[in-house]
């Protein structure tokens, strides 16, 4: 593998970038694009990628932004449903456009953002009538230019989002230039901002969370730093040992992160420890203990700082004093260590407390309405429950040419747009609200993917081995697990397949040999039904009882009764959770 030895950061003051941003939008005009014609973004998180999003911004242009990972076809979907004939993408991922351009009839111009090591040397097999320009060639025509800018109003429609879409085709958010200002106001009235501040943007730009928060620091002056999760420490594996990675070499004071990754840092750091001898363990637990127990009653520990806790913090350039995290919920385990070891101050959405996520910030309303399916009621004790509906300005105009979807989940009332989240909670005493259930049966991974249970399901109940499943996702973890009621017959020859001995039904279904087998049988069957890694369960129990109505497990329709089920198999679920 390449491994790279970094320079320093060269940097762009704020007029540099601003004026870099004017020429790149004049340059897009020059090619041809006009105010309210959507362009895509499709490119990783880099400074080119801001640049143009602020030159696009002020000729009034709506971006579609795309996430890089998405497979060709639902890239083509979003690129065809919004009509763009110019795509923004990056050197590296330029080839894939080969393929999807045999998909995207109306594209007719490619700009890349160039390479440091590598150049464009040939546009052989690329669709024939297709421009293909650098970046710089850009903004040279935008210096030239003498188009005026052309600023957008609040009703204006700044992007067009893809998210990464449950159901195989993913959707595009409408947002408006008055939902991202008033979202920045939410964000600096409730986050402490100093001069002396410096981000490390390393999060995908093409989801809102990231987007949001560079686009802060560009509101408050803070300076953003580019990394990527192969070059952000020393040990990346991507940076040539010896040498220094981006975080030593920046040393930011603030990043954003999802739970997945603070996930790892955590294990990392349970490692380290683990592997250290014994008087070693013996004096980093009694001061994490210590630290906690202080850190609990509102006190500060400096000295432990410095002395146990100072290496830990060093990994992230040793100035790292705020970790904003988002997209998925933080395990409270994972949000006090990292708090404790790395001496920082995680926010999780709005608050610092522990698996919370804030009280309603200055530019939102919330109401809470009761669920009664799932029997989730303002009246509950000892916190009112049920789905929180948010409302104001920061609420999308909705889903980009899916009316009947955008009416489902978004409304007016009271002078204002509302959207019904789906999500549960409950609301505590101080007024900040906890997340405790997804209304529907969607589940966002922490890694922030979402899987949706029903389609899942579907899909696996065509494998001749299952009878029925029930497939479940812990929001805190990163993969799902599935409750699986076997065919008979189908489970007693795929023992006989894999040599394991004649048993009763029951028997079999105990088999730990034979769970092993049924989760890979799952795998291979899921992976000819086109279904994601992250979708196909990572471990299975095999249930005996098959679930019919008069159980309360499923209605008489024989649709899954989830709450029911998960109730039944709570002990099962924890279990293979711990496996």
């Amino acid at each position: 593998m390449l491994k790279y030895v970094m320079g320093d950061y060269r940097w762009k003051t704020f007029a540099e970038a601003n004026m870099l941003s004017t020429n790149f939008g004049r340059g897009l005009r020059e090619l041809g694009s006009r105010p309210g014609e959507n362009i895509v973004i499709f490119a990783e998180t880099r400074e080119e990628w801001m640049i143009a999003a602020h030159g696009i911004f002020k000729q009034n242009i709506p971006l579609v932004t795309i996430y890089a990972t998405l497979g060709d076809e639902a890239i083509a979907h979003g690129i065809n449903e919004t009509e763009v004939t110019t795509v923004i993408t990056s050197l590296e991922l330029l080839p894939k456009f080969k393929k999807i351009l045999s998909l995207t009839p109306r594209v007719k111009t490619i700009i890349y953002m160039e390479d440091q090591l590598k150049t464009l040397e040939n546009t052989n097999g690329y669709k024939e009538g297709v421009n293909i320009i650098k970046f710089t060639e850009v903004l040279k025509k935008g210096a030239e230019s003498k188009v005026d800018s052309c600023p957008p109003g609040p009703e204006d429609t700044a992007i067009i989002m893809y998210t990464s879409g449950s159901t195989g085709v993913p959707k595009g958010v409408i947002l408006l230039h008055k939902n991202l200002i008033a979202t920045l106001k939410g964000f600096c009235d409730s986050t402490d901002i100093y001069e002396t501040d410096i981000m490390i943007g390393f999060l995908p730009l093409a989801h809102v969370f990231e987007l949001l928060v560079e686009s802060v620091c560009l509101l408050t002056g803070v300076p953003i730093g580019y990394s990527g999760a192969l070059t952000m420490i020393d040990s990346s594996s991507k940076i040539k040992r010896g040498t220094k990675g981006d975080a030593s070499v920046l040393h930011p004071t603030c990043m954003t992160s999802v739970p997945l990754i603070l996930d790892r840092i955590s294990k990392s750091i349970q490692e380290k420890v683990s592997k250290g001898s014994n008087l070693k363990k013996v004096i980093f637990k009694f001061a994490y203990d210590y630290k906690t127990k202080w850190k609990r009653r509102g006190y500060s520990t400096p000295l432990l700082d410095k002395t146990i806790f100072g290496a830990v913090k060093n990994l992230m350039g040793g100035n790292m004093r705020l970790v904003i995290s988002g997209g998925a919920p933080l395990s409270p385990e994972t949000h006090e260590q990292i708090n404790n070891c790395l001496c920082v101050t995680i926010i999780q959405v709005y608050d610092t407390s522990y698996g919370r996520v804030g009280a309603p910030c200055t530019i939102c309303d919330i109401k809470l309405v009761s669920w009664e399916e799932g029997n989730y009621r303002v009246t509950d004790k000892p916190f009112p429950r049920g789905e929180v509906i948010l409302g104001g300005d920061n609420i999308s105009a909705g889903y980009y040419k899916l009316p009947e979807k955008t009416d489902e989940e978004f409304f007016d009332a009271d002078g204002k747009r509302w959207f019904k989240t789906g999500d549960i909670c409950e609301i505590h005493d101080d007024g900040v609200v906890k997340i405790i259930d997804r209304k529907k049966d969607l589940v966002k991974l922490q890694a922030g993917e979402y899987v949706s249970l029903g389609k899942v399901e579907a899909q696996l109940k065509t494998c001749p081995l299952v009878d029925n499943i029930c497939v479940y996702g812990d929001s805190s973890k990163h993969f799902c697990v599935a409750l699986v009621v076997p065919n008979q017959q189908q489970l007693k020859d795929l023992a006989e397949k894999k040599g394991i001995p004649d048993k009763s039904f029951e028997d079999l279904c105990a088999d730990p040999e034979l769970e092993k087998a049924v989760v890979q049988e799952l795998a291979d069957h899921g992976k000819k039904s086109k279904l994601q890694k992250f979708e196909i369960p990572a471990a299975i129990k095999l249930v005996t009882e098959v679930w019919s109505p008069d159980m309360g497990l499923v209605t008489a329709a024989f649709k899954l009764k989830r709450k029911d089920i998960e109730e039944r198999y709570k002990h099962e679920i924890n279990r293979m959770y711990a496996s």
